[in-house]
């Protein structure tokens, strides 16, 4: 049987050489034990540990909790806590109070329980209530010892761990439920229109970007359709673009369009932003009860594309846009009227869709012209809705020679059947 070996309380570190220590995540370096026990004698009897290659474990005494909390600093990996400790530290009256103050003081410690060998039910309770493990006194041992305090700092370890991970799982489910929520949904009920849309944000392990979009219906039968894009592709940048699509959806609603609603959506940008520097693109069209016409606004954006009856894909006119939200105090921008037909598909779209490059290694870029060959090209094999605009994005991924950088939204509504042989005139 191991002599026990006296070692004098103090407030400063003492040394017992200890045994090798089994093989842990963390390496078999040095260790600090801060033991908690009440000794009359004043010593905490340690089984003697036998000569090491090379580690030890340090051991602190405290007498009682007021002394444990001078004592317990940033070198202790681990503390041994006398379950017979006198006195009473709440009114939970399970014999645990001791051990609770631990673990409420010392969060991020190993906690051992020390209990007499006929306390195995005390013992037990120890371990539910967050100790790593448990000891009898007289059952202790040199390697019992070191095993146990080496394996309660790994067990330790691997829980904050866990915890770090699962706090981790559940803000990034929570944020996803938050951004899923932020994105919009399309409200044309009572409309003939297809709706079909795809964004991809810029940022990685994100839902939600600058680019933003909305499509609504009022009660007179027209359709109002915008797409947006705030300069920029964090969180802050992510937050602005869905004021804009709120308010745009609120003051649409409220009967504004045209020139008058770009006015009230850059007096809330230049409300919201951080910084001047902040400006934001946005292209509106809102399409007449009969489907056969739209106006058109322009606020730095990109034009629409326009798929016709009959017609080849083009651009719609983009000469008369305004400048975007947020640069020019006093700006103005036209609704410009044009011609849709009986049968149309319309895509807008983000300049992420249009920026990639056109092959790994080169600066040149898609543009617009480009976008409207791609465009052509997947609709002469028969794509169109959901089809083509997850082709057309993965076209712009894979010329670009892998992810883009920049958020993506592109949106198509369409009316009627366009006939096939319009795209390939």
């Amino acid at each position: 049987m191991a002599v026990p070996v006296p070692v004098p309380r103090q407030r400063t570190a003492s040394t017992v050489e200890s045994a090798p220590a089994p093989e842990t995540s963390g390496g078999g370096g040095d260790l600090t034990l801060l033991v908690i026990e009440d000794d009359p004698a004043g010593t905490f009897s340690a089984p003697e540990l036998p000569d090491a290659a090379g580690t030890r474990v340090r051991i602190r005494t405290a007498r009682n909790l007021t002394e444990a909390e001078r004592l317990l600093t940033d070198d202790i990996q681990c503390i041994l806590v006398d379950l017979a400790l006198p006195g009473r530290y709440d009114g939970d009256g399970d014999g645990l109070a001791p051990l609770k103050h631990v673990l409420r003081l010392a969060p991020r410690h190993a906690v051992l329980a020390l209990a007499a060998e006929g306390d195995s039910e005390r013992a037990a309770a120890a371990v539910r209530v967050g100790a790593q493990d448990y000891l009898f006194r007289d059952e202790l041992d040199s390697r019992l010892l070191n095993r146990a305090i080496r394996y309660a700092v790994e067990r330790k370890r691997a829980d904050v761990a866990q915890r770090q991970l699962t706090e981790s799982r559940l803000r990034a489910q929570e944020n996803a439920r938050l951004e899923r929520g932020l994105l919009p949904t399309p409200l044309l009920q009572g409309s003939n229109l297809r709706f079909a849309s795809r964004y991809r944000p810029g940022r990685s392990r994100a839902l939600l970007g600058g680019d933003f979009y909305d499509t609504v219906r009022t009660p007179d039968g027209t359709v109002h359709v915008m797409i947006g894009d705030v300069c920029g592709h964090g969180p802050d940048e992510a937050a602005l673009g869905v004021e804009l699509r709120i308010a745009w959806r609120a003051l649409t609603f409220a009967g504004l369009s045209g020139d008058i609603l770009l006015s009230t959506l850059q007096k809330v940008l230049e409300h919201e932003r951080e910084s001047e520097e902040i400006f934001a693109t946005l292209c509106t069209v809102d399409i007449a009860p009969d489907g056969r016409r739209a106006g058109l606004c322009l606020a730095g954006h990109p034009s629409p594309l326009v798929v016709r009856a009959g017609r080849a894909p083009e651009l719609l006119p983009y000469d008369e846009g305004g400048p975007a939200l947020g640069l020019l105090p006093r700006a103005r921008w036209p609704r410009r009227e044009v011609e849709l037909g009986e049968a149309w598909s319309l895509m807008m779209y983000t300049d992420g869709l249009i920026e990639g490059r056109v092959g790994a290694g080169t600066k040149q870029r898609l543009g617009q012209e480009g976008m409207v060959e791609m465009i052509t090209g997947l609709r002469t094999l028969g794509l169109s809705g959901e089809d083509l605009l997850e082709a057309a994005v993965a076209q712009v991924r894979e010329l670009n020679g892998g992810e883009l950088t920049d958020d993506v939204a592109v949106l198509l509504l369409d009316r009627g059947r366009v006939a096939e042989r319009a795209v390939t005139a």
